[in-house]
C-alpha cells in the first residue's frame, strides 16, 4: 500500500514538471497580415503637405451679367399687359409685353400721309411720262415729275423703316407693339407690370433674360480675412436648398471696396450651372481653400482612428511588422489629414479596413 501511494505521488510530481515544460517552451503568438486581409486593405505614405486652410463665408446666388441679354422699350408709351414672371422660362420670340404708343400711333398717321403723297406723285409721274412720250410736255417736266415721286418715296421708306425698328410687322395702327424675347432663357429681372408708364427719358430696361447655364455666387469677407481670399482659389458653393450638393468653382474678382454698411469685402465666384440647380437670390456656403506656405506631415484622413478623444493610426513595415501608433492631428482638411508628431516621413499607413488591424493589435 506504501508502495502505491509513493508511485502516484511520483506520477503526479512528473506530470506536473512535464505541464510546466509545456507552457514554458510556448511563444507569445505574433500578428501576421494574411493574404487575404492584405487584399481588402489600403496603404498610403505619410508625406510633407502645404497646410490648408478652410474659410467659411456666406454667399448668395446671382445671375452672370457677362451672360444676359436686356430687352429694352422700343417707344414711350403705357403697358398694356405684361405676359410673363420672374423666373419663367420663354423662347425667342414669344411676346414678353404689349405696350400702347403715341409715338407708335403718330408714326402710323405719318405712313399714311406718305404713302397718299406717293400715290399722287406716281400718278403725277405717270400723266408727264405720257405727254412726254407725246411730244406734248419737255423733259424737264417729266424730270421735276420723276424727282417729286422719288423724294415722296424716301419720305414713305423712312418712315416705314421707323416703324420697322420700333416693331415691324409685330406692330399695329392702333399704336400698340410687341416686346419680343431675343434669346431662350428665364426671365430673371422684371422692371414693368401693367399699367405703368414708360417715359422718353426714363432709358431703363425692362427685362433682363439670361439661360443660368453659369451663374456667379457673391461671397462676403469681413476685414479679418481678407488676407485669406485671393483671385484663384478654390471654392465649394453648398446651398442651403441642396445641403447634400457641392458646386465647385474659383474666385475670379476680389472687390477692391468694402461695403460701407456691413465692413465686407465681396468676392465673385463663377460656377457652372449645367444641372440648373442653382437659382438668383438662392443662399450658400461658400468654403474657400487657403493654400498657406508652411508644410506638415500629411496622411488620408481615411486612415485616422479615432479613439477616446485621441488618434491613432497602423503603421505597415511588414507583414509580420505592424504597429499602432498614437498621432497628434492638427487639422484636417477635405480628405486629408494634417499630423504634427506621432509618425515620420515616409512611413507607410493603412487607410483602408485598418480598424480591423487594429483591434487585433490592441486586443479589442
Amino acid at each position: 500500500m506504501r508502495h502505491i501511494i509513493i508511485l502516484s505521488i511520483t506520477c503526479i510530481t512528473l506530470l506536473s514538471a512535464c505541464e510546466q515544460k509545456v507552457k514554458q517552451e510556448e511563444k507569445p503568438k505574433t500578428f501576421v497580415l494574411s493574404d487575404t486581409m492584405k487584399h481588402m486593405i489600403q496603404m498610403d505614405t505619410v508625406t510633407n503637405c502645404n497646410i490648408t486652410a478652410e474659410l467659411s463665408l456666406s454667399g448668395v446666388v446671382s445671375f452672370n451679367d457677362n451672360n444676359v441679354v436686356k430687352v429694352y422699350p422700343r417707344s414711350s408709351g403705357q403697358v398694356m399687359e405684361a405676359k410673363v414672371s420672374l423666373g419663367d422660362k420663354i423662347s425667342k420670340g414669344q411676346v414678353l409685353a404689349v405696350i400702347k404708343s403715341a409715338d407708335v400711333a403718330g408714326n402710323y398717321n405719318d405712313l399714311s400721309s406718305a404713302n397718299a403723297d406717293l400715290a399722287i406723285s406716281q400718278r403725277q409721274l405717270d400723266n408727264a411720262a405720257s405727254l412726254y412720250k407725246n411730244g406734248i410736255s419737255s423733259e424737264k417736266e417729266y424730270n421735276e415729275a420723276k424727282q417729286n415721286y422719288e423724294k415722296s418715296l424716301s419720305a414713305r421708306n423712312k418712315i416705314q423703316s421707323l416703324i420697322t425698328i420700333n416693331g415691324g410687322g409685330k406692330t399695329n395702327s392702333g399704336g400698340q407693339y410687341l416686346v419680343t424675347a431675343p434669346i431662350d432663357g428665364y426671365i430673371v429681372e422684371k422692371k414693368i407690370t401693367a399699367g405703368a408708364f414708360i417715359r422718353p427719358d426714363m432709358g431703363d430696361n425692362l427685362f433682363t433674360i439670361s439661360d443660368l447655364k453659369n451663374v456667379w455666387v457673391y461671397a462676403n469677407v469681413y476685414e479679418a480675412d481678407i488676407s485669406k481670399v485671393k483671385e484663384g482659389y478654390p471654392v465649394k458653393v453648398l446651398p442651403i436648398s441642396y445641403p447634400d450638393k457641392v458646386f465647385t468653382g474659383k474666385i475670379d474678382k476680389v472687390s477692391q471696396v468694402l461695403d460701407p454698411q456691413s465692413k465686407a469685402m465681396k468676392v465673385r465666384i463663377n460656377i457652372d450651372n449645367s444641372e440648373m440647380m442653382l437659382k438668383p437670390d438662392m443662399f450658400t456656403k461658400v468654403i474657400v481653400n487657403n493654400v498657406q506656405g508652411d508644410q506638415t506631415m500629411c496622411v488620408p484622413k481615411a486612415a485616422l482612428i479615432p479613439q477616446e478623444g485621441k488618434n491613432y493610426v497602423v503603421i505597415y513595415t511588414s507583414d509580420s511588422d505592424l504597429k499602432v501608433a498614437q498621432v497628434n492631428v492638427l487639422k484636417t482638411v477635405n480628405d486629408k489629414a494634417f499630423i504634427t508628431s506621432g509618425v515620420s516621413l515616409g512611413d507607410k499607413v493603412i487607410s483602408k479596413n485598418q480598424i480591423l488591424i487594429f483591434n487585433q493589435l490592441t486586443g479589442q
